[in-house]
């Protein structure tokens, strides 16, 4: 396997390469294939950017339709009628049947883009600077992303450039089961003298990803929407990883039944592996004067046109989100019992999570890479998160056949008993 020139010339940056030192050449739904002709089952999923699998066949026929029909591939932010499909099908699929009433911002096509964005219109809309943020959240790399992450890796990147405008709160079980850290945030908005600024907003993954899976109790967002409104303060979730089905709903904040007043999506927003966001925001909040926030890439024909598909295909009834539902049950049991095989033997482990974003807490960055390293060795892509790695982490995607499931679990399972033996 030749990886000279890409080893040489590509910057110290590069992680997954580091942990997956192999040449992909192609994929379907679930499996990556190498230069060599090895097959793995793919755990990752683009870090969650796939949720329908590689190369699914309803996305790549109307990517193949499009270009075939010389459709716009590029066009700032001018109208096309793929954009114009791509919107009529989210309010029609997604956004009607949920009672949701958002206007749609299209910025950069990337995560980071839109979180910018969420964060700014808050700013201007309430006429205040400051955002709350929890600890372990992670919101993007940007400088005002990069404010409201906590991971201090991504933090102490910036060359000792201040990060300013978040002030961090406990996410809920932060600190112990029995503390209901919301106490602590209410505290300091009652508090004149408790050094917090008026936040324009709080921005939150209902889901950490990158955090660990940790999971924010459904209760817990309920009572976060209240003294959102209490206060005047803006709601913002960033469902940029655990949107788009990852959770077992169309937008994870569904399971709560709480309406946040703006939305990011990305990662698999086009459905396809193309770079595409958009934020979700109640129709007055649309402050922004033209061209205020602007970009070279706002909107992608080609992402419309899958998007699109992927929304007709999937969403237009609850058949989708109740299989993404069965397997993350497939998942959370196998990774229980993995869990406690790990704490009888004196690792104390966890599983976490909700639908098919789950994780296992083994307590040490050490030995989930060496389960990880393992894993990949016997045909398992699979990733770690959480503030040390110490979280396996599984983001398969939501259209894995079950036999492909049950064996990436087996992998998994005796990879665990192999490192701990």
């Amino acid at each position: 396997m030749q990886t000279q020139t890409l080893e040489r010339m590509e910057s110290n940056v590069r992680t997954y390469s580091r942990s997956f030192p192999v040449v992909f050449t192609k994929a379907m739904n679930a499996r990556l294939t190498d230069e060599n002709g090895r097959e793995y089952i793919d755990f990752l999923a683009g870090a969650g950017t796939l949720n329908y699998g590689h190369n699914n066949p309803h996305l790549k026929q109307a990517l193949l339709d499009y270009l075939a029909s010389d459709g716009i591939v590029h066009s700032l932010d001018f109208w096309t009628a793929a954009k114009r499909d791509y919107l009529e099908t989210l309010e029609e699929v997604i956004l009607k049947p949920r009672g949701l009433d958002y206007k749609i911002q299209l910025p950069g096509p990337t995560g980071t883009n839109a979180v910018e964005a969420a964060i700014r219109l808050a700013r201007v809309a309430k006429g205040r600077h400051n955002i709350v943020t929890f600890t372990n959240g992670f919101h993007g790399v940007t400088m005002g992303s990069l404010a409201t992450t906590g991971n201090r890796k991504f933090r102490e990147a910036t060359g000792g450039i201040p990060l300013q405008g978040a002030a961090f709160m406990p996410f809920d079980g932060y600190l112990g089961e029995n503390t209901d850290t919301l106490d602590y945030f209410e505290k300091l908005l009652a508090d004149k003298s408790g050094g917090l600024d008026t936040p324009a907003a709080v921005i939150i993954e209902t889901v950490q990803g990158e955090g660990g899976i940790n999971v924010a109790g459904l209760e817990w967002l309920k009572r976060l929407e209240q003294i959102c409104r209490s206060n005047d303060i803006l709601l913002i979730v960033d469902d940029i990883q655990a949107g788009c089905g990852r959770t077992g709903k169309f937008f994870s904040f569904e399971h709560a039944g709480i309406t946040p007043d703006i939305v990011t999506n990305s990662k698999s927003l086009s459905g396809f592996g193309l770079p595409f966001a958009h934020v979700l925001m109640r129709p007055d909040l649309d402050k922004w004067k033209p061209g205020q926030y602007n970009g070279t890439f706002r909107g992608f024909n080609l992402a419309f046109a899958t998007a699109a598909a992927a929304m007709r295909q999937y969403w237009s009834d609850d058949t989708f989100e109740r299989d993404v539902q069965r397997k993350g049950e497939i998942v959370a049991d196998r990774f229980q019992k993995i869990a406690a095989w790990l704490t009888e033997r004196g690792i104390e482990a966890t599983e976490r999570g909700r639908g098919l974003m789950r994780g296992i807490d083994v307590g040490s960055g050490e030995i989930a890479d060496k389960i990880t390293g393992k894993a990949f060795e016997s045909g398992l892509v699979i990733e770690t998160s959480g503030q040390d790695g110490e979280v396996v982490k599984c983001l398969c995607p939501l259209t894995i056949p079950d036999e492909d499931l049950q064996q990436g679990l087996d992998i998994l399972e005796e990879s665990v008993k192999q490192v701990i033996a």
